[in-house]
């Protein structure tokens, strides 16, 4: 087996956590292993295209250029591609699908389940106005919150129901909440007895719910799909927490909201990153702002590249079940940078 790591990372530490010693012995275990630094340019690309040649697997990772018609000419005898980003939104596009025999991997399940438990941490801060008890005492000495509250019998609501979801509603089991989801898609009866929820709409959701955790996918449709008639449905004292993508979100919808003390917010992702220093998100005792830092802690990488060898170990041992496989279908579902840039420019216009 011939293995090309693609090293598309900006910075040492990315690349020696991904690929660290045993992650390296891993890889030699499984054929043979070439490792380019990938130079983003024109020659840079030739290079790649050159190397590609013969290779069986393709390790990528965050910042993989696009992948044209004459690369894939040049990859006659590729047929895995292990990511070890999340999303494969970008990848999957017209000339993936057009060669239609290669198989692609990801660390998206690795990487949800981390978002997840910093879902479970965010909503716990909250409500419990922990960061403002922590700020005020360690200005002043010794502080305690006049009212803060607990997760244990909440309502909670989980927008969208994808792999994050689906851990947040495992994680939340041992509170005893109460979990409605919506979903674009029905979910299986399967599903609803697994993880001990139940199917509603948004507007009952956001009606409803005491918490209300934000995990939908940035596509199209949606596009500010948590808007001011649903901000305006939310119960007095619930609280909104947003992990997923910021403009799922109308920010301009949800500052007057929390600016009136309605509702409070944790919001780890923004419109605009870093959030402007005069937004009027900022300043607020009822929201946390926290620098989109809601995702795979450091230790999750060489556990994401180990599964993905994994996988690969399986699929030449004549396996089809591959555990991070990602079909094209929900590819198509996970956010691509080109609607990430198009939600950035239309929030700079305002």
């Amino acid at each position: 087996m011939n293995i090309l790591v693609l090293n598309t990372f900006g910075s040492d530490r990315d690349t020696n956590t991904f690929y660290a010693e045993d992650v390296r012995e891993a890889l030699a275990q499984l054929g043979n292993v070439d490792y380019l630094k990938y130079e983003r340019t024109e020659a840079g690309y030739e290079e790649l295209k050159r190397r590609i040649v013969g290779v069986d697997v393709m390790f990528t990772g965050w910042g993989v250029p696009k992948l044209g018609e004459d690369f894939y000419e040049a990859a006659k005898e590729l047929k895995i591609i292990a990511h070890t980003g999340g999303t494969v939104a970008d990848m999957v596009d017209e000339n993936f699908i057009k060669r239609g025999d290669i198989r692609i991997l990801s660390g998206n399940n690795y990487y949800a389940e981390s978002v997840a438990s910093a879902t479970i941490c965010y909503i716990l801060l909250a409500l419990r106005k922990l960061y403002r008890t922590l700020k005020i005492t360690e200005e002043k000495g010794w502080f305690h919150i006049d009212y803060n509250r607990g997760l244990r019998k909440r309502i909670v609501g989980l927008v969208s129901f994808g792999m994050i979801s689906k851990h947040v509603a495992r994680m939340l089991q041992p509170f005893d909440c109460k979990v409605k989801v919506w979903s674009g898609h029905t979910i299986s009866d399967e599903d609803k007895a697994k993880y001990n929820i139940e199917q509603c709409s948004l507007e009952e959701l956001f009606s409803t719910c005491d918490v209300v955790s934000v995990h939908s996918g940035l596509s199209e449709k949606t596009f500010h799909l948590v808007d001011e008639r649903l901000l305006g449905m939310m119960k007095q004292d619930a609280l909104l927490v947003n992990t997923a993508r910021g403009a799922v979100i109308d920010e301009a919808a949800l500052e007057p909201v929390v600016q009136s003390g309605k509702i409070s917010a944790i919001l780890d992702v923004f419109e605009v990153e870093p959030l402007p220093m005069d937004s009027k998100l900022r300043g607020l005792d009822n929201v946390i702002i926290v620098p989109h830092d809601g995702g795979p802690t450091i230790d999750v990488h060489h556990l994401v590249t180990l599964g993905l060898i994994d996988d690969v170990r399986k699929f030449f041992n004549g396996e089809t079940e591959l555990e991070n496989e990602i079909s094209v279908d929900y590819a198509k579902n996970m956010t691509s940078n080109a609607v990430v840039r198009k939600a950035y420019e239309s929030r700079q216009k305002k």
